[in-house]
């Protein structure tokens, strides 16, 4: 307990270090804005806080979402162009093949065009003897043999010339669409960092106008009354038992949006980083941790579940035993164990 309040202290430490730093290098809110009444009272202070706070979280993990689909945009186009060149180089052996027996073929159609008949009557009128016509009729067998042949292959090489094309302008046309859905969804990226940016902003502006104390009630305590974590350090089974105890050594570090450790987290980032440390990989994002797992019922979760909150699964925690949550809720306010009460319950998924 001791180390945990030792990390707790250290912890409020950085997360005014994470404050000053985010006050000095962050743009202020654009100019157009609306502007917006002051707070009269710390209470309004505290909420207009939270709600600023709430808001910049749902942003931050629609960030996250949109840096996802960004990347997996991003390997598309490029599996989309490899694809495009392997079907342009399929097009230019097809297309060589074809010019391979062109110049035979363009013989035959000269000779055919210019009144040759290359079949057994026309040798049994020219034969002067019986010897003759066999020899000649054995020449045109073979003749006859190597044309078609060779127009057989000609055929061949033409279709599929034909398809290597059709397959190559097909190639062509998907990457060019999901060049422009990945530039959609680049510009869907870009216009979410200005939205957060913003929001953070105006967060970390409500924040430095609390005082002190205001702060400290904020930041809170790492758990709550009455709760004994060395009882989750020991004993613990289930398949998410690991991934709780990892959480619970980052308990006093600071909230930071976007972060995914190993000393600064947002609310998914520290459910990633905890089951990572157990060796198992989750996706980035609430909304996308929401939907992998088992589904599990608020009244069946153990210590180590996931736990979501919100409609629109915005937010993410581990189930801490006894109706509390680890998580690392929101700006100024340090990793901590908390009762899961006061936040609207989604669902729970068990990895």
């Amino acid at each position: 307990m001791a180390s945990l309040r030792s990390k707790r202290s250290v912890g409020g430490v950085c997360a005014v270090a994470v404050l000053s730093i985010a006050l000095a290098a962050t743009p202020a809110s654009p100019a157009a804005a609306d502007p917006v009444a002051l707070p009269s009272n710390a209470t309004e202070a505290m909420q207009r806080l939270t709600d600023l706070s709430r808001q910049s979280e749902q942003t931050n993990e629609a960030l996250n979402k949109a840096k996802v689909d960004a990347d997996q945009k991003a390997a598309q186009e490029r599996d989309a162009e490899g694809k495009q060149a392997a079907d342009q180089a399929a097009v230019d052996a097809a297309k060589a093949k074809v010019a391979q027996f062109q110049p035979a073929v363009d013989r035959i159609a000269v000779a055919t065009y210019q009144g040759a008949r290359p079949n057994r009557l026309f040798s049994v009128l020219l034969s002067d003897s019986p010897q003759q016509l066999l020899d000649q009729m054995s020449a045109l067998d073979v003749i006859s043999s190597e044309t078609a042949a060779k127009v057989d292959q000609y055929k061949q090489a033409t279709a599929a010339a034909s398809a290597a094309e059709d397959a190559s302008r097909k190639s062509a046309d998907a990457a060019r669409s999901i060049a422009d859905q990945a530039n959609a969804v680049n510009a869907d990226l870009q216009k979410k960092q200005g939205d957060l940016q913003a929001q953070i902003a105006e967060v970390t502006q409500a924040w430095a106008k609390l005082s002190g104390s205001e702060q400290s009630m904020l930041a809170g305590t790492p758990f709550p009354p009455g709760f004994d974590p060395s009882i989750l350090l020991k004993g613990l089974s289930g398949s998410g038992a690991g991934a709780l105890q990892a959480g619970l050594t980052r308990i006093g570090d600071p909230y930071v949006w976007g972060a995914t450790g190993p000393n600064q987290f947002d609310c998914s980032g520290l459910v990633q980083w905890a089951y990572k440390q157990i060796g198992k990989n989750l996706p980035r994002t609430s909304e996308a941790q929401a939907a992998g797992g088992i589904p599990v019922s608020r009244d069946q979760l153990e210590p180590g579940d996931v736990v979501l909150f919100y409609p629109d699964a915005s937010h993410v925690g581990i189930y801490a035993g006894n109706g509390n949550v680890l998580h690392a809720s929101t700006f100024g306010v340090p990793v901590k164990v908390a009762p899961m009460g006061d936040m609207p319950f989604y669902g729970a998924r068990r990895y």
